[in-house]
């Protein structure tokens, strides 16, 4: 006796299936192919590009990134990870006013900040280190809020550049 069993029969269709009544097709998004070609560190100095933006700004006493910064952090956190052996050291600032003490655990903070969201994001942990500068190497001269502001934030640089 034969074991054997006939093939499944096929259905021939033409053509490709209409989508379901009510659905939108969205539109495909275009891909930029000689992008790849380029070497992916000139899209870090590019002015035109949201990755040559790298500092991070705080208020007063404080350590949260603000949400106006979020598009830049996430648009370094994708770098990162399609860039698997870059590194980037992120380093925290403070203003002259509090003690020394105090602000080399703030800058800390900050960095250290920037440092979980780019992980959250994606970015590997060793490719980030996060460092504090405290109050001394300030961006900014003076004794003023206009200064202040400008000397507290987060820098980040990439290899070659720290």
């Amino acid at each position: 006796t034969s074991d054997s069993q006939s093939p499944a029969g096929v259905e021939e269709r033409g053509g490709k299936p209409a989508p379901p009544t009510g659905v939108q097709q969205k539109p495909i998004a275009s891909v930029d192919l000689t992008q790849s070609r380029k070497d992916p560190a000139t899209m870090l100095k590019d002015p035109n590009n949201i990755l040559s933006k790298r500092s991070i700004y705080y208020e007063y006493d404080q350590f949260d990134v603000k949400d106006e910064y979020r598009g830049m952090v996430e648009a370094h956190a994708k770098y990162l990870r399609e860039n698997p052996g870059t590194k980037i050291l992120i380093q925290g600032n403070t203003d002259e006013r509090g003690s020394r003490e105090y602000n080399v655990g703030l800058g800390q903070r900050r960095s250290d900040g920037v440092k979980r969201m780019l992980i959250l994001l994606g970015a590997r942990d060793n490719q980030i280190e996060s460092v504090s500068l405290g109050e001394e190497k300030p961006q900014a001269d003076g004794h003023s809020e206009q200064a202040w502001s400008k000397n507290r934030g987060s820098d980040m640089l990439y290899s070659g550049e720290f």
